[in-house]
C-alpha cells in the first residue's frame, strides 16, 4: 500500500456572521422603517455573492421560521441559485433572536442536531455529512457545526454567564462521547483570551474535546492596536437609528474554532488556518469605520454593504476535504502501527511504493511538537522504532515525504 497523500481535493468555505437584528422585533431605541429588512436583504445579498460560502452560520436572526425562510429565499437562493438549505430552528431559551446554519446542498447534507438550552440563548449543533463520490456506498465525512451567541457585557456577571455557557457545551460534548470533527463559531462577546469562557474551550481538561483557535493570537483584544487586524466589531463610530453599536473597530467578538481532529486533519477535514480572516479587516480600522477611509482590501460596494448591514464583520475560514481515498483505507491501522507499551517505543510501519526521505513528527493534543525525526526509507515494507518516553495521552503522528504528501495518524499511549 502506498503512503496516502492528504490532498486538498475540495474545500468548504465557512462564513460566520452576527447579522444584527435580522428581525422587526428590535430592542428599544433601534428605529426601523418599512424598508428595514428589504435594505438588509440587499446588503447581505452583495456580501453573499462576493464570499460565496458553503456554510453560513449566523446570529441574531429572528426566532421565527419566517425570518429563516426569508434569508434563504430572498438572499441566498436568488439569481439562478437554488441549492442553499437551512438546518432546523430552535428557540427553547425563548428569546427574540436565534442562531441558524445554512449550507450548500450540493456539497453537504444535514444529518441530525442537538441543542443546549442556556439562560440567554440556545447553543445549536448541526451534524452535517460531506457528499463524497463514495456516498452511495456508505462512505462519507461528518462535520458538526456548533453556533452560539454568548452573553454580551463586560460586568463580572456577564463573564460568569459566558463561562457557564461554554462549560455547558464542553460537558455536553464529553457526555456525547464522540471526539470528532467539530467547528464552534459565533459571537462570543469576549474581551480577552484569559476569560474563563474562552479557557473552557481551548484548555478543557479532556484534551480530546478541546478547541483550537486557528489564528492563535491570545491576549487582551479590546481596544488593542496589536490586534487591529482581527477586530470584528464595531463597523460604526456613531449609531444609525440607534441600532448599531458605536466606538469603531476595537473588539474581537466573532470566532470560528475547531476541534483537534480538524486542526490536525486526522479525520479527512483540515482547517486552512491561513484562510482565517474577518472580511474587510485590513488592520487600519482601530476605533474607525469599515468603509471610511476607503477600504482597499475589498470593493467599495462590499465595504458599504458591511457598514450598512451589521455592526459586526463576518469571519471566514476554509476547510480542506480529503475525498480522494476511502475512509477504510485512510484509517488502515497497518499504515502506521501504534505505540508498543512493552518496549516503550513508538513503532511505525510504512508500506511504500517508492524510496524517499520521510519526516516523522509527534505532537501533543494541544499542538506542541514533541519529537521530530528524519529517515530515508527504501520502497516496500519498512519499520522504524522511536523512543516514546512520554506520559499516557493521545498523540498526533505526522509523516511527510519530500513531495509534501502527508499522513496524520493518532497514537494512544496507555
Amino acid at each position: 500500500m502506498a503512503l496516502l497523500p492528504y490532498l486538498q481535493a475540495d474545500t468548504i468555505k465557512m462564513m460566520q456572521y452576527n447579522m444584527m437584528y435580522y428581525t422587526t422585533a428590535v430592542p428599544s431605541g433601534c428605529t426601523v422603517t418599512a424598508s428595514y429588512l428589504n435594505d438588509k436583504d440587499l446588503n447581505l445579498k452583495k456580501i453573499i455573492k462576493y464570499v460565496q460560502p458553503d456554510i453560513f452560520s449566523v446570529n441574531e436572526i429572528g426566532s421565527q421560521s419566517t425570518y429563516v425562510d426569508r434569508i434563504k429565499n430572498n438572499v441566498l437562493n436568488t439569481d439562478g441559485v437554488t441549492y442553499y438549505q437551512n438546518c432546523p430552528l430552535t428557540n427553547f431559551s425563548g428569546g427574540s433572536i436565534a442562531n441558524m446554519v445554512y449550507y450548500d446542498s450540493r456539497k453537504l447534507g444535514f444529518h441530525s442536531f442537538f441543542y443546549i438550552n442556556t439562560s440567554v440563548r440556545d447553543i445549536n449543533a448541526y451534524r452535517m455529512y460531506y457528499k463524497t463520490p463514495q456516498l452511495l456506498s456508505g462512505d462519507t465525512i461528518f462535520i458538526t457545526f456548533i453556533v452560539t451567541h454568548l452573553k454580551a457585557g463586560s460586568y463580572d456577571s456577564d463573564e460568569a454567564t459566558r463561562a457557564q455557557q461554554t462549560a455547558a457545551l464542553m460537558s455536553k460534548l464529553e457526555q456525547i462521547g464522540v471526539a470528532d470533527n467539530y467547528v464552534f463559531s459565533g459571537d462570543f462577546n469576549l474581551y480577552s483570551s484569559s476569560e474563563i469562557a474562552y479557557q473552557n474551550l481551548i484548555n478543557y481538561s479532556n484534551t480530546l474535546y478541546r478547541f483550537y483557535d486557528p489564528i492563535n493570537q491570545p491576549g487582551n483584544w479590546n481596544n488593542a492596536s496589536q490586534f487591529a487586524e482581527i477586530h470584528t466589531q464595531s463597523t460604526h463610530t456613531s449609531s444609525s437609528g440607534g441600532c448599531f453599536s458605536t466606538g469603531g473597530m476595537d473588539d474581537r467578538f466573532d470566532f470560528i474554532l475547531v476541534s483537534p481532529y480538524i486542526y490536525f486533519g486526522s479525520k479527512k477535514v483540515k482547517s486552512v488556518n491561513e484562510s482565517y480572516h474577518a472580511l474587510g479587516q485590513d488592520g487600519n480600522r482601530l476605533n474607525g469605520e469599515i468603509n471610511n477611509p476607503a477600504n482597499t482590501s475589498i470593493p467599495d460596494s462590499i465595504a458599504n454593504a458591511l457598514y450598512n448591514f451589521s455592526d459586526h464583520l463576518p469571519v471566514i475560514l476554509e476547510f480542506a476535504i480529503d475525498n480522494t481515498v476511502s475512509i477504510a483505507d485512510f484509517e488502515d491501522p497497518f499504515l502506521v502501527q501504534v505505540y508498543n507499551p512493552i518496549e516503550n517505543l513508538l513503532t511505525i510501519e510504512l508500506q511504500l511504493n517508492e524510496a524517499d526521505q520521510y519526516t516523522i513528527e509527534v505532537y501533543s493534543i494541544d499542538g506542541k511538537r514533541l519529537l521530530i525525526h528524519k529517515n530515508y526509507f527504501e520502497s516496500g515494507n519498512s519499520v522504524l522504532k522511536l523512543p516514546f518516553e512520554l506520559p499516557s495521552s493521545l498523540y498526533i503522528i505526522k509523516i511527510q515525504n519530500t513531495k509534501k504528501q502527508t499522513v496524520v495518524k493518532k497514537a494512544v499511549k496507555f
